[in-house]
């Protein structure tokens, strides 16, 4: 071995294939998921495929404030603003996150009008069929009842930018950068402008003597 070198040190017979990892099961994976996404589907019927009804809040920090997702749990400003019981609203399906706080207006109101939402389309079934009790559907709307198996119920959409570019109307007669750039240079070679036009009106008093 020439020079201060590593000596070779590869190891090359550690019986890989007595190590390797295999994926074979993901087509018997993929097919079990949905058998049991069906059969917890026919469990809760008629309730929605996703689970609770989620309110609609904004990300948090400044960068993702601009995007709209679902939270934990509607806020107990907002059930009252509706008319909803705490207790009540963990059984017909809505999440409730006591910890939660409103910050704005904006935001309470539109969790006010998505629970309104809400309720004017919910189709609440008796406890007991033959027992009907105050606040029950009727039996028409209980047999038009079908299941919801979009991805969530009322599904939250993003709302429209409108802080967005557009053309400034009319003849655009100057530019802000160049402005800035031209009060920049003004007052980098200030001094030397004074003192040659200083120099210049010297010179000038000079000659006319």
């Amino acid at each position: 071995m020439k020079h201060n070198n590593v000596l070779p040190n590869q190891h090359f017979r550690k019986g890989w294939q007595l190590r390797v990892k295999t994926w074979f099961n993901q087509p018997g994976q993929k097919k079990s998921r949905r058998v049991n996404r069906i059969k917890k589907a026919a469990a809760i019927a008629p309730r929605p495929i996703d689970g609770l009804f989620r309110p609609a809040i904004r990300c948090a920090t400044i960068r993702y404030n601009n995007k709209i997702r679902a939270g934990r749990g509607f806020s107990l400003d907002e059930l009252e603003a509706a008319g909803i019981n705490r207790k009540q609203a963990r059984s017909i399906g809505i999440s409730v996150d006591h910890r939660r706080k409103n910050r704005s207006v904006e935001g309470l109101q539109a969790n006010v009008d998505r629970l309104g939402e809400y309720k004017s389309k919910l189709i609440l079934f008796p406890r007991k069929l033959n027992k009907p009790k105050k606040g029950d559907s009727q039996k028409a709307d209980l047999a038009a009842a079908t299941q919801v198996s979009v991805a969530s119920v009322l599904p939250i959409v993003q709302p429209t930018q409108t802080d967005l570019f557009r053309k400034i109307d009319g003849v655009q007669t100057a530019t802000a950068y160049n402005t800035l750039r031209r009060a920049r240079t003004d007052k980098k070679y200030k001094g030397k402008r004074d003192a040659r036009a200083k120099a210049a009106a010297a010179e000038d008093k000079e000659k006319s003597k």
